[in-house]
């Protein structure tokens, strides 16, 4: 079955703005700014943002925690009329949770050259041999959740620099 869209393209860019604002939470926790926002008929239920160095924690991307609240408020593990829209193209891990909770649509920011199993690397979400797939589309808002990502990194590695030189 031929998947499309079913979100209009102005949501598109209201709910990445959501997954936006998750990001900047992460980012003010001096996490990499990664957000994600699950919504269902036009609402928003689930949300989260990066929290693993907080947590140290591998499996607290922002994908799960808002996989996690979107399952509790339709107390329901299925996801099936629900969109995810991530500021960063999902992981093996989360992807396979996409897969697992049966979300419908996921629409990402950036890509990702090192991890990205939404079209990058692999592509699980669309992958005939799992019993789900999801429609996929990338590059809603790509540079603005492209360049939290770059200034976060830039900032952190100056940082970086700053504390080395004043040890020395």
């Amino acid at each position: 079955m031929e998947r499309v869209s079913t979100v209009s393209e102005g949501d598109k860019l209201k709910f990445m703005r959501e997954a936006l604002k998750e990001a900047e939470k992460a980012r003010a926790l001096r996490e990499v700014p990664i957000g994600a926002v699950i919504v269902y008929q036009g609402e928003v239920i689930g949300r989260g943002h990066n929290l693993r160095e907080t947590t140290q924690d591998a499996t607290t991307h922002a994908e799960m925690a808002a996989i996690q609240q979107a399952c509790q408020n339709l107390a329901n593990w299925r996801l099936e009329d629900c969109q995810l829209f991530v500021t960063l193209e999902p992981c093996p891990m989360c992807g396979g949770a996409l897969i697992l909770s049966r979300v419908a649509e996921v629409y990402y920011g950036a890509t990702d050259p090192k991890a990205g199993a939404a079209g990058t690397l692999l592509n699980l979400l669309e992958d005939s041999r799992f019993n789900h797939q999801a429609y996929v589309e990338a590059g809603i808002l790509a540079s603005e959740c492209g360049n939290i990502l770059t200034t976060f990194f830039k900032e952190l590695r100056a940082e970086k620099k700053r504390l080395k030189l004043e040890g020395d």
